[in-house]
């Protein structure tokens, strides 16, 4: 893993699974309010939506009635050349075999899934080999999420027992999900770099006021970013940001300072793409 000719896609993360607008009054949780956080992150460079629905009380939601309405919503607002990824995040309340059913009921075009929600040690590998497989013929493109380096070690596990059907998989590293009060550091990354060969692409997403630092450390390694209010809020100077929108072009002039070119949304499709096998 090094500098790279690929494009650098930036996905926006802009609500999450837990902040509402208690926490945080101008986060975007209706379908309204993301689709035009969705036109105006695109505008800023992003090639990529990261989508959460919510319940009627702000609650983290995996019902595919609100999916679909959340994915017309933004897709009108958008475009055809955005891709547009939904979550299987269980935030405790799902389970591995809900996270599955969802995905299997929506036939979304990509979704992002946790190692360590999808594939507990105690889950039936049969069935996640049976949903991967699904995922594969339906062309649905799976983005896998990794926190720490057992995730990784899971990750590589699960290719070479063929319950992910493929030989080379898009992941997320995940920087300081478990740190002290979620603050992440760009130096988190570096266990994550050359820890597997089963990597296709890799982005970072990070939380806390050195985000963008976490992103653009990716960026000048060859990975790929995830940024927005779902992590954290405020600006490279320390001050709230006023919408999505200013995180997204932070990323995109710092990853310009690093000659790397921002992917479109087609491109976006691309890179995301695993190599099944």
């Amino acid at each position: 893993m090094g500098y790279t000719d690929t494009p650098f896609l930036i996905a926006s993360a802009p609500n999450g699974a837990r902040k509402t607008k208690a926490d945080l009054p101008n986060i975007p949780i209706t379908p309204a309010e993301v689709a035009k956080t969705a036109f105006e992150c695109q505008q800023a460079g992003a090639g990529m939506m990261h989508l959460h629905v919510r319940d009627d009380e702000q609650r983290h939601s995996l019902d595919v009635g609100r999916y679909r309405e959340m994915l017309a919503e933004v897709r009108a607002a958008v475009g055809p050349d955005m891709l547009l990824q939904v979550t299987t995040e269980a935030v405790g309340m799902y389970s591995a075999h809900d996270q599955m059913a969802m995905v299997r009921d929506l036939v979304p075009d990509a979704v992002s899934i946790a190692i360590r929600e999808i594939a507990p040690i105690d889950v039936d590998l049969n069935a996640v080999k049976a949903f991967f497989e699904f995922m594969r013929e339906a062309e649905i493109a799976p983005q896998l999420i990794v926190y720490a380096p057992e995730d990784v070690q899971r990750f590589n596990q699960l290719v070479e027992i063929g319950v992910l059907p493929g030989e080379k998989f898009p992941v997320l590293f995940v920087l300081g999900r478990y740190s002290d009060e979620q603050q992440s550091d760009p130096v988190e990354l570096l266990p994550f770099i050359g820890s597997s060969s089963y990597i296709s692409e890799w982005m970072v997403c990070a939380f806390g006021a050195l985000e963008n630092a976490c992103i653009l450390t990716g960026a000048g390694l060859g990975g790929h970013g995830r940024i927005g209010f779902e992590n954290n809020h405020l600006g490279v100077d320390g001050s709230p940001a006023g919408h999505n929108a200013e995180l997204i072009a932070q990323a995109r002039d710092g990853a310009g300072l690093m000659n790397r070119k921002i992917a479109t949304g087609a491109q976006a499709r691309q890179i995301m793409q695993p190599r099944w096998s």
